[in-house]
């Protein structure tokens, strides 16, 4: 099951990554959080992300899934390791693709900085935060379909800590790094240079840009294919 980053939606795996996972011989949902992409009507300022977290609990409720390899890609990161608190026992291993991946000792919760909340203010009525610029190694035609699927995403979602109200479980652990376009003081770089060598962690780095579903769907797959074969074969 993928969940994706921020400003995005279902759509945004569906288009590329998606199909050629299920081609593969994979079961593979793509959920859409509440205010975005497809349930873009549904957006309030009351969203946050135990909103995010109770969207992905609930497909895995109500579609009765177990043993899931629960994908979660940038923003998606915070998404699922709230997942993994209140609802572990469905799942069997967390990948975070260019991720965040929040601690108990560090939950997470962005400080929006002035210009953005100048912005946010001006033209998102106080609560919706505009999209970020596109990576640069992302075709102009990709650039040109998504802009205008982004949706502006409630602020809550972004300045609420995850919460860590139960042990942290002990579920299987990937990390893919993308490695261009990246400053060595982003958040992504130094969960790389921290996670790359820990035992408890896979690591993988792709030489392409933030959205590696858009600029290396293959490898993305390959990646996630291998995951879930090892999973097939009880490895």
């Amino acid at each position: 099951m993928v969940v994706h980053g921020a400003w995005g939606g279902a759509w945004s795996w569906n288009k590329f990554v998606v199909p050629r996972l299920r081609a593969s011989g994979h079961t593979v949902f793509a959920a859409t959080l509440t205010g975005l992409g497809d349930r873009t009507h549904l957006a309030h300022p009351g969203v946050d992300l135990d909103t995010h977290v109770q969207d992905v609990a609930n497909v895995l409720f109500y579609e009765d899934l177990h043993d899931v390899i629960l994908v979660g890609h940038s923003y998606g990161g915070r998404v699922i390791t709230g997942v993994a608190d209140t609802s572990a026992d469905r799942l069997a291993h967390l990948v975070y693709l260019d991720a965040f991946v929040p601690t108990p000792e560090n939950p997470g919760g962005t400080v929006i900085s002035a210009a953005s909340q100048a912005r946010i203010d001006a033209e998102g009525d106080g609560w919706r935060h505009p999209p970020g610029d596109a990576p640069p190694d992302q075709p102009a035609e990709i650039i040109e379909w998504a802009r205008p699927r982004r949706s502006w995403q409630p602020v809550k979602t972004f300045t609420q800590p995850v919460r860590f109200t139960n042990p942290v479980p002990s579920l299987a652990r990937t990390y893919v790094y993308c490695s261009v376009g990246k400053d060595p003081s982003s958040p992504f770089a130094k969960l790389a240079l921290q996670l790359r060598d820990d035992p408890s962690w896979t690591y993988h780095q792709l030489e392409t840009g933030h959205n590696l579903h858009y600029t290396a769907p293959d490898d993305t797959v390959a990646i996630l294919a291998g995951i879930g074969d090892a999973q097939d074969r009880g490895a």
